[in-house]
């Protein structure tokens, strides 16, 4: 068999894909990155400490490809990423010191896993109905209007009671609103504390953070998150490479795919209605959940064969939602040629 560098160019080719497969889940969402590739390392016999390593240095790689993308596209805000970065650091030590408590009186791992669970599956479910409640209509509009009076924007409610707070300074954010700054931090703080106490990225906390507590435009959140993921997996990646826990050959197949997975995950975002991303991120939350507790059952039966029907689920779940992005995308991108062909008929 044929290998590079001493690994087999099936694995590398392998790796690509799987890189592909999450870049496009990762520039569309914000997230994906390392909740799918260290599952699939530890499974795949990989050490934990190699398999978290690669993930993170994975993550970093996808989400400095992807913001650019999403900075092409007009949606990052980086004074509300900083912002956001101040707060949710703040917020994980608060969680790491929670977290190691637990850990003290022997409670953890079914303490965390168990919310770990109904977090992902609770977000999912939520992010699901109420894009369905919407009927794909009435979403906010993919073209950020600097000038419009954020009253009028169809945000959520609670966007709107947290933005009613006037207490000052108040930040001027991207998509034609004002927030208190005291306000966006506290959002920060509060999902970097879950983040923290869960021990995981908390892209799929913040995403909807930004979109249903603040009010930012999806496409917006998604490409604020991924600006904060920059700094978080580089400093992530950094710490792990330092001991020698960042494999090469399994980071930089990844990357070789994923550099066009996430261009074509992040220019999906302006095509795509924004209720249908709420739906398939609700979706994938839901899969992960159901993935997650079969992988925590298998640990608790002594079953390992649940670890593999886990990553399956995970797996299946990744080819099924970036299936789908991808053919909305298409899908609008036919649909805007025929219109353009109509009008220069007309």
């Amino acid at each position: 068999m044929m290998e590079i560098f001493g690994v087999s160019a099936t694995l590398l080719a392998t790796f690509a894909g799987f890189g592909l497969l999450i870049g496009i889940l990762f520039g569309f969402f914000g997230m994906g990155g390392s909740f799918l590739v260290t599952p699939a390392l530890l499974v795949m016999g990989y050490e934990p400490s190699v398999a978290v390593g690669s993930g993170l240095a994975f993550v970093f790689g996808t989400s400095v490809i992807a913001t650019l993308k999403h900075r092409d596209l007009g949606q990052v805000d980086y004074k509300l990423g900083v912002l956001m970065i101040a707060g949710t650091t703040a917020g994980i030590e608060v969680g790491k010191l929670g977290l190691e408590y637990l850990q003290d009186i022997g409670v953890a791992d079914t303490i965390v896993s168990v919310a770990y669970v109904l977090l992902l599956g609770g977000i999912g479910a939520f992010v699901t109905r109420e894009a369905l409640k919407a009927g794909g209509g009435g979403g906010i509009d993919h073209d950020v209007d600097e000038d419009a009076d954020a009253e009028d924007a169809d945000i959520p409610e609670i966007a709107q009671k947290i933005q009613s707070y006037r207490i000052p300074p108040m930040m001027e954010l991207r998509g034609g609103f004002k927030a208190s700054l005291w306000m966006i931090l506290l959002v920060a703080f509060a999902t970097g504390l879950l983040s923290g106490f869960l021990g995981v990225g908390g892209g799929f906390i913040r995403m909807p953070a930004l979109f249903y507590l603040i009010g930012v435009p999806v496409p917006v959140a998604v490409g604020t998150d991924l600006f904060e993921i920059v700094f978080s997996g580089g400093i992530g990646s950094f710490l792990y490479a330092q001991s020698g826990a960042v494999d090469l050959s399994i980071v930089v197949p990844l990357l070789a795919g994923s550099a066009l997975g996430a261009r074509i995950g992040a220019t999906a975002t302006s095509l795509v209605e924004e209720d249908d991303i709420k739906v398939y991120f609700g979706v994938m939350l839901l899969l992960g959940a159901i993935a997650v507790a079969v992988r925590k059952i298998g640990g608790v039966l002594d079953l390992p064969v649940l670890d593999t029907v886990s990553l399956l689920i995970i797996l299946g779940a990744a080819l099924l939602v970036s299936g789908a992005v991808s053919y909305s995308a298409v899908r609008e991108l036919r649909e805007e040629a025929q219109d353009r062909s109509v009008a220069a008929d007309v």
